[in-house]
């Protein structure tokens, strides 16, 4: 028996990294998923986009695990495609109790430096795409009549600034002013809506060498070894960053028994990185 036996999920970005360690993480706790992910390169990131071969992996890993699920590929710019994805879990499950809108870039550069591009495609799929998620499939949740849970995947740029990285706390920003203004909206449904705010995941948003090099400026060739004493001192526990479990922890405490009064929360999962900023 798991805390979520019955109970669907809605996952964007399910390929590899958060995506796929909230998908596993309520998988083994009964869920089963409806997933999506673009499987391709941005042109405004220093890392590479998840592949075909990770989202195979997904599904492999949540077979393993005796889920069931949907995964299909889909861009979060574009709502038809989003929509699509929604429905073709529906049509094989028929129901929705959990959003996650989890597909999300990290694009850097001081501000008056960004291209045009790199704005646009950061605010697209951080916030618009994120918008998208909720907005294909909060109408189902509603017409179950049995409340439910949406949680936004925010950052400690969510609630603070960050030099070089404007974009991005610009675009996690909105998404608490959404989180926010939705659950709102959704309480008189019984259904919550939180985000969870982590400090630097252990994935490839953070391990390559441009955002190293924002931790080691003087050294022209930075490696994740070399910066791990940097990125232990913005914390107050002695850890550099953390792992996706570690969020995908913290999204079932919301999303179960535990969290059922908890609504418009930000949450933070940061090692003391906000206080001691």
């Amino acid at each position: 028996m798991g805390q979520l036996d019955g109970q669907v999920v809605f996952i964007s970005g399910v390929a590899r990294g958060q995506g796929r360690s909230h998908a596993l993480t309520l998988a083994k706790e009964g869920a089963s998923v409806i997933g999506f992910d673009l499987c391709d390169d941005l042109t405004s990131t220093a890392y590479p986009g998840a592949t075909d071969a990770d989202l195979k992996e997904t599904r492999r890993l949540l077979t393993e695990v005796g889920a069931r699920s949907v995964l299909s590929h889909g861009d979060v710019r574009d709502y038809a495609q989003v929509e699509a994805a929604f429905q073709r879990g529906l049509d094989e499950f028929g129901r929705v109790d959990i959003i996650i809108p989890n597909a999300g870039l990290c694009a850097g550069g001081k501000t008056w430096e960004l291209s045009e591009e790199a704005w646009r495609e950061t605010i697209d799929i951080n916030l618009t795409g994120v918008w998208h998620t909720v907005k294909a499939a909060v109408p189902t949740l509603i017409e179950q009549g049995e409340g439910g849970s949406v949680v936004f995947i925010g950052s400690t740029e969510a609630l603070k600034g960050a030099e070089n990285m404007s974009v991005y706390a610009a675009s996690k920003h909105g998404v608490t002013g959404l989180m926010t203004s939705l659950s709102r909206e959704l309480g008189q449904y019984n259904i919550r809506v939180n985000s969870v705010n982590p400090t630097c995941v252990d994935t490839n948003m953070i391990q390559n060498p441009y955002v190293w090099g924002l931790f080691q400026p003087d050294n022209p060739s930075p490696t994740r070894e070399s910066v791990e004493p940097a990125f232990t001192g913005t914390h107050i526990l002695p850890v550099p960053w953390m792992e996706p479990i570690d969020v995908s922890r913290a999204i079932l405490y919301l999303v179960g028994e535990s969290g059922r009064y908890i609504t418009a929360s930000t949450l933070t999962i940061d090692a003391g990185f906000i206080v001691k900023s």
